[in-house]
């Protein structure tokens, strides 16, 4: 493989560990601003505020899990 393939490959490879760190440092920089972040939980999804609280904003139905191929109708 030529350099220049072997350095596109390596690239590639760090796309999804640069794209996590985008999204925390997005994250943590709205919350400085006072801005609330919303965020999927256990039980829902809530509302994440500058002070550390968390307020749920919308409770979910457990994941269903489901054999591959299956057709499933959401409401």
């Amino acid at each position: 493989m030529p350099d220049s393939e072997q350095t596109l490959d390596y690239l590639e490879q760090q796309i999804p560990s640069l794209s996590a760190a985008a999204v925390n440092v997005a994250y943590w920089q709205a919350l400085a601003t006072g801005q609330a972040v919303l965020v999927s939980g256990e039980c829902g999804i809530y509302e994440a505020l500058a002070d550390g609280t968390m307020k749920l904003v919308k409770p979910l139905a457990k994941p269903l899990s489901v054999p591959v191929g299956t057709r499933v109708k959401i409401p």
